[in-house]
């Protein structure tokens, strides 16, 4: 013998209801058959139909499941030096570059211009390159407990190197919803240094990405 443990079958709706206990619970409850089925097939049909519209979304083709799926900007002044915004919603340091999330219809590129004018007030950019695949982070697990019904383990996001074109007064963080409550310009190789712990892996994955634009970037 092998050793392992058989695989035991999920437990099926159908395998609840014919539970005797369960029937109890529910007429102790006062819980209708019907409207419990109903419940369960309105369920089922919302999550097939958030697959279906994350399968149809352009660019996402490759997208690991699980995960929220975004984009990410490092953002350069003329100087070569990155954006950085400080967490509005955070006291202590916790500076990151814009991100946010992809809506239904958008692609990758769009959904990035369009996260730098809420949240920069600026899309004056243009793009240098692109991560050209998905680069994902998990949450914390002290994160996810405080989040309510969380849906996502953490984020896969295409990143995206882009270039400032205008002057530093075009750039107002206090946004119709902001997202940082200072903002300043940092050397590249100081950017691992003054991110959250979670985020640093990704954040070294994207340095490493497009470290042929940049100037000077140590490796680590």
């Amino acid at each position: 013998m092998s050793g392992r443990v058989p695989h035991e079958p999920e437990l099926t709706l159908l395998d609840l209801l014919a539970d005797p206990m369960i029937h109890l619970i529910m007429a102790a409850d006062g819980i209708d058959e019907r409207e419990l089925r109903e419940l369960f097939d309105r369920t089922a049909a919302e999550i097939n139909s958030q697959h279906r519209e994350d399968a149809s979304r352009p660019g996402l083709a490759g997208a690991p499941p699980a995960f929220r799926h975004g984009v990410g900007i490092m953002l350069l002044n003329s100087a070569g030096n990155v954006f950085v915004g400080q967490r509005i919603d955070i006291s202590e340091e916790a500076w990151q570059m814009p991100q946010g999330g992809i809506e239904l219809g958008e692609t990758p590129k769009a959904a990035a211009l369009r996260e730098l004018r809420e949240e920069l007030g600026t899309s004056n950019v243009e793009v240098v390159a692109d991560s050209s695949d998905w680069l994902s982070y998990e949450l914390p697990q002290d994160l996810l407990e405080r989040l309510p019904a969380a849906r996502w383990k953490g984020q896969t996001q295409q990143w995206f190197l882009m270039r400032f074109l205008g002057s530093d007064p075009e750039i107002n963080v206090a946004t119709e919803h902001p997202e940082f409550s200072r903002w300043k310009w940092l050397p590249p190789g100081l950017l691992i240094g003054q991110v959250v712990p979670f985020r640093r892996q990704i954040y070294a994955r994207v340095l490493e990405k497009f470290a042929s634009h940049l100037n000077g970037v140590p490796s680590t």
